[in-house]
């Protein structure tokens, strides 16, 4: 009888929303340290939770979301906020109280110019295999591209009009990059960043020069270059690569930004001649001048135009062929959205590979089907059909993958969680040579309006979660542009505005940010002042970032610490010390055991002492990190 009583508490109260959500089931709970995927500063200084799970109701997945948890395939994790390298906040936005910022406007209306056939979308270089020919070395980078696809996107005095050319000086420092790199005889595993060339705005001009010439651009890689240089050092000292490490210290203290500059000047002299710009070095930043103090930008790419006969095809050494995605006037392209279940897919998982290899440098043998589908495949969630009632969207609840198609060729996949509150962005990879049209903040800005339309018919659909904000990674800051956004306080697991919790991490990066929400709001950043600052901090990082860090499986498996009582003497809360210890009583916490699910306290006399004490010991790690409440819930599964 007491079985059956057990079954039946188990089953009203697992489901969360309802019998036809099914039940959570879960367990292996632990500790896992693993090297950030974020600061990189090596060693197994990210510390999380980790938790397995073999089913997920969307009701108990969205609470675990609202105390910080995510997910990685099937395995749950949760940075420990206070010792962890890198403390990561569980960002959202409220759909209906979204507006968006220049930038995000610009972003929507350049994907409409390109569907219409008023925009051409330059792809990224693609080099013909030819004996001495590569990446690093093929210069010529033709003028034609710069000048057909300026004259489009640089007509008038747009806003927009500046986008193609500073794409194409920034190709032409990379070039420069991989030139300097291969003669300066870097290690390989260093890990350069892209250079990004931006407009300086007129009204900061007058202040930087003076006499007679206007500065327009300014590019930064120097200084990006000397930080990977200097990561580099510190990491071959820390494992004692005594060759290596000499060598690249060496480097390191001789490599300053400023004469960074100077050696990658030497290469941009073809640039200035096609630009009539003149590029110096100053400070460490490349700097691009006019003469013409009221230069606009359209004289300059017609330099680059009229130039195109004189510096392509064989004037120049080295060959390369390039392929560009054109779009004739007049003749629109089609951009359609396909929702989908989560399930393997081959043209998605060819263009997975193709955005990790191209845009992350993964190695190809580390991108394999198995790991693909164990990160954005596999999915605990238990799918809940629309009831057409109102509390279910018409596509349901559960893992999803939303298709972005071009033409029916399918350019980018967003993976996300559509859950009772919210949806939950969880990963998004595209095809590199769309890489200009933005497509992680564009597919942003397409999933916070289907929260939006949705919510019509869906209540409850009221928020967009976009993962983890952590203001002590710059690259991830972007993600406050998106705003007003709010941050999860570690300690009471309530929501703050954005507002108010960052001069809190601008102080030290783990905060008590519920401890402030009641302060006055206008000692903190206006919202314009916020967006302003945001969009400086990031060159489209969106494009990379918005993604969750893959959790390598191994790496879980090997790295979860199944600490025993010995070592939580002295910390009641085992990690969480200045986190509200749920200690209650884990006779409550709901038990999975051959098939039966009963609670702790009618199941803890079929063990002996030595293996309830280890059993409590994992029962009160896993009452605390999801919370009494789930803890009654879920089904802690022991075999």
């Amino acid at each position: 009888m007491a079985e059956k009583k057990s079954r039946n508490d188990a089953s009203s109260s697992s489901s969360g929303g309802g019998s036809n959500r099914g039940e959570s089931v879960v367990g292996d709970v632990g500790r896992r340290r693993s090297s950030c995927g974020y600061c990189r500063s090596g060693g197994n200084t990210s510390i999380s939770h980790g938790l397995w799970a073999q089913s997920l109701t969307v009701d108990h997945y969205q609470a675990l979301l609202d105390r910080g948890w995510r997910r990685s395939g099937c395995f749950l994790y949760k940075p420990e906020m206070e010792r962890t390298c890198c403390p990561a906040y569980t960002i959202r936005l409220k759909a209906s109280d979204f507006f968006p910022s220049k930038e995000q406007l610009r972003v929507s209306k350049r994907m409409q110019r390109f569907l219409d056939g008023t925009l051409n979308v330059k792809k990224r270089d693609e080099f013909i295999d030819e004996p001495n020919t590569s990446e690093a070395s093929c210069s010529c980078a033709p003028a034609e591209i710069a000048g057909s696809t300026a004259r489009e996107s640089l007509a008038g005095k747009n806003e927009e009009k500046n986008v193609e050319f500073l794409h194409y000086l920034s190709d032409k420092i990379n070039n420069a990059v991989h030139a300097f790199v291969g003669s300066e005889n870097f290690p390989h595993d260093i890990q350069l960043p892209k250079a990004s060339v931006k407009e300086v705005a007129p009204s900061k001009r007058k202040l930087l020069v003076e006499g007679s010439e206007d500065l327009l651009f300014s590019s930064n890689i120097s200084f990006q270059i000397a930080a990977a240089v200097s990561r580099a050092a510190k990491e071959a000292h820390k494992v004692k690569l005594s060759r290596d490490s000499t060598k690249l210290s060496g480097q390191s203290d001789e490599l300053s930004p400023n004469i960074i500059a100077e050696k990658l000047l030497s290469s941009l002299n073809l640039l200035s001649e096609i630009s009539g710009l003149t590029i110096r070095a100053c400070n460490g930043h490349i700097n691009f001048y006019s003469a013409n103090k009221v230069v606009w930008l359209d004289e300059v790419v017609e330099k680059v135009s009229k130039s195109k006969e004189s510096y392509s095809g064989s004037g120049v050494k080295g060959s390369c062929s390039k392929k560009v995605s054109k779009c004739p006037r007049g003749k629109g392209q089609k951009l359609e959205l396909r929702l989908k279940r989560s399930s393997f897919d081959p043209e998605e998982f060819a263009l997975y590979r193709r955005y990790q290899i191209k845009v992350h440098n993964d190695r190809p043998d580390h991108v394999t089907e198995s790991s693909y589908k164990r990160f954005l495949v596999d999915s605990p969630l238990v799918d809940v059909p629309s009831l057409g009632n109102g509390t279910v969207p018409p596509c349901g609840f559960g893992s999803f993958h939303q298709q972005y198609l071009i033409d029916g060729q399918l350019v980018a996949v967003g993976v996300i969680d559509i859950l009772p509150k919210c949806l939950s962005s969880k990963y998004l990879f595209w095809d590199p040579d769309f890489a200009s049209l933005s497509l992680g903040k564009y597919s942003a800005l397409q999933e916070i309006a289907w929260v939006k339309e949705n919510q019509l018919k869906c209540p409850s659909l009221e928020y967009y979660y976009l993962g983890y904000y952590i203001h002590s990674c710059n690259k991830m800051r972007y993600k406050a542009a998106y705003h007003p956004s709010e941050l999860l306080c570690p300690l009471r697991y309530q929501w703050v505005p954005f507002e108010i919790a960052r001069p809190l991490l601008d102080k030290k990066p783990y905060a008590i940010l519920s401890d402030f929400a009641a302060l006055p709001n206008g000692e903190y950043s206006e919202p314009k002042a916020l967006e302003d600052n945001m969009e400086m901090q990031h060159d489209d990082p969106v494009q990379v970032d918005m993604n969750d860090i893959p959790v390598d499986e191994d790496e879980e498996l090997t790295e979860l610490d199944f600490e025993d009582s010995d070592d939580e003497s002295g910390s009641v809360s085992g990690g969480l010390t200045a986190v509200l210890v749920e200690d209650g009583n884990v006779g409550d916490t709901l038990i999975g055991l051959k098939g039966s699910r009963l609670r702790y306290q009618d199941l803890q006399h079929a063990f002996g002492p030595p293996e309830r004490r280890y059993l409590e010991t994992q029962l009160h790690r896993y009452m605390r990190a999801v919370g009494t409440e789930l803890s009654k819930q879920m089904v802690y599964s022991l075999g």
